[in-house]
């Protein structure tokens, strides 16, 4: 892998940004079962082993980036000299104190290479240098990927929503806690 730099976005890097392949393939899934009753309702998230490797479209429609980049808090870009590689976008909040990651980007070819955890080192460190106590992080719960990553770095499963991407699709929440 080449050399490259984390470093914050710039206007002139939302189209590469745009052009980036945001979908990704999988072959596993957290399968989501509900058992409900009177007075409990219980969920359970399980590894599900797919019969053939699927390909997944990302949940959000890249070119918003156009429009809502100087929104976010922080939009960080990974970049060699040549071209960008990745980028990852975060706000503060919801819950106080804390960042929220929206967006984990990563080049099809550069995947599996250390960007997307480099990514997530710059975007807890900006977390600390801001004073949060929590970064949070979501995901589909198709993207297997990104959840085998944030559990290897330490975030914790803390909840869901059913319904939550434009798909439809379940997203998947997991929490960092920030010393």
């Amino acid at each position: 892998m080449e050399r490259y730099s984390i470093r914050k976005a710039n206007s002139s890097d939302i189209p590469a940004l745009m052009a980036l392949d945001h979908g990704y393939s999988t072959d596993h899934v957290w399968q989501m079962a509900v058992d409900s009753g009177p007075e409990q309702v219980g969920v359970t998230f399980r590894e599900v082993h797919l019969p053939r490797p699927m390909r997944v479209t990302y949940p959000r429609n890249p070119e918003r980036l156009a429009d809502e980049w100087t929104l976010h808090a922080k939009l960080l870009v990974a970049a060699t000299e040549e071209e960008l590689i990745g980028y990852m976008t975060i706000i503060e909040g919801p819950a106080l104190e804390s960042g929220w990651v929206l967006d984990l980007v990563v080049s099809l070819r550069c995947r599996r290479q250390g960007v997307a955890s480099r990514l997530l080192q710059a975007a807890r460190d900006w977390c600390r240098d801001n004073d949060m106590k929590r970064m949070f992080i979501e995901m589909q719960s198709k993207n297997y990927p990104a959840i085998c990553l944030v559990r290897k770095y330490g975030f914790v499963f803390t909840g869901y929503s059913s319904h939550y991407y434009p798909e439809q699709d379940i997203a998947l929440f997991f929490s960092l806690e920030l010393h």
